[in-house]
């Protein structure tokens, strides 16, 4: 039986991708240090440690476990918070993705699988849909760190062989989100409905994202064992801030009053991405936006 790692498969896309690796016959190992994970997300079946990714310990469990595949999604995960914080963000995000990278390679592991980010490398400026031919131009501490380890992915493949795919997402929302803090707006905008509070929307609203749901992520990545490079993940479909409150407000039959506060300096105002490559590796997004929200409110209801 192959052998996955899964970096912070306690966490919200996390948790998805140890389900959809367990399903397919892989035998999960977790690895989590619980900062933005939940115990309550770990599947059954995997084994569990309680480990930081800069923990330099982290490499017993590597020799111990022997896996074939690191897929690696633990992280710094707030955009807003590197640009407070870029020092404690490249701290998490870099490091602690170089001490993930030296660690495969002293154990031969056959391949890493990084969750990237599509939102936050691509620029303004970009052709939309975005594909990855584009121009990188991260405006966020964030962004470029993820770049970053895309880079430091191509020199551990070139100097020591590691094969590694890098998946760039779009704005992933589903059950087992966070809607209490980072970047989660389908989440935020859900738990706020049901709690009966005002809605508040940086800026105009009009900002675009792409929503993709968490359960074709995870099928994203447990198909990127199969072929290497860097992919975007996402629908290729716009939708702006104010039209996604109308859909969640229409699906939940709720009737909340919103509010527009300042933007924010550098946000990006479109985002959206063309996964056309990702298509032809055979992967497809089987959930539209409106069944994705349907299944993330019944999950939330059930929550509350």
């Amino acid at each position: 039986m192959e052998k996955a790692l899964v970096t912070g498969g306690a966490g919200f896309i996390g948790s998805w991708v140890v389900d959809s690796l367990i399903t397919n016959g892989l035998e999960v190992i977790v690895v989590d240090n619980l900062t933005t994970g939940n115990k309550k997300n770990l599947n059954k079946k995997t084994k569990f440690y309680e480990i930081d990714i800069r923990d330099k310990k982290i490499s017993k469990i590597f020799k111990k476990e022997n896996p074939d595949y690191v897929f690696h999604l633990a992280a710094q995960i707030n955009l807003r918070e590197s640009m407070k914080n870029p020092i404690e963000d490249a701290n998490v995000n870099i490091f602690g993705s170089l001490n993930l990278l030296d660690n495969c390679v002293k154990n031969k592991v056959r391949k890493i699988i990084f969750s990237s980010t599509g939102g936050a490398i691509y620029g303004d400026g970009c052709k939309i849909p975005t594909s990855e031919a584009e121009k990188e131009e991260p405006s966020s501490p964030y962004g470029i760190a993820k770049l970053s380890i895309e880079n430091y992915l191509k020199f551990y493949k070139k100097i020591y062989g590691l094969d590694y795919t890098c998946l760039r997402y779009s704005n992933v929302y589903g059950p087992r989100q966070n809607n209490k803090g980072e970047a989660g707006v389908v989440a935020i905008f859900m738990d706020k409905i049901l709690s009966k509070e005002e809605l508040m929307i940086i800026g105009s609203g009009n900002q675009t994202r792409d929503y993709v749901y968490v359960k074709d992520v995870a099928n994203a990545n447990m198909f990127a064992t199969d072929f290497s490079g860097i992919y975007n993940v996402g629908t290729g479909k716009e939708t702006s801030v104010n039209n996604l409150y109308e859909k969640i407000k229409k699906v939940m039959d709720a009737n909340v009053s919103m509010i527009h506060t300042p933007g924010i300096k550098g946000e990006q105002m479109r985002s959206c991405l063309d996964a056309s490559n990702l298509l032809k590796e055979g992967w497809k997004p089987k959930y539209n936006l409106d069944e994705g929200l349907k299944e993330t409110i019944e999950y939330f209801k059930r929550e509350n």
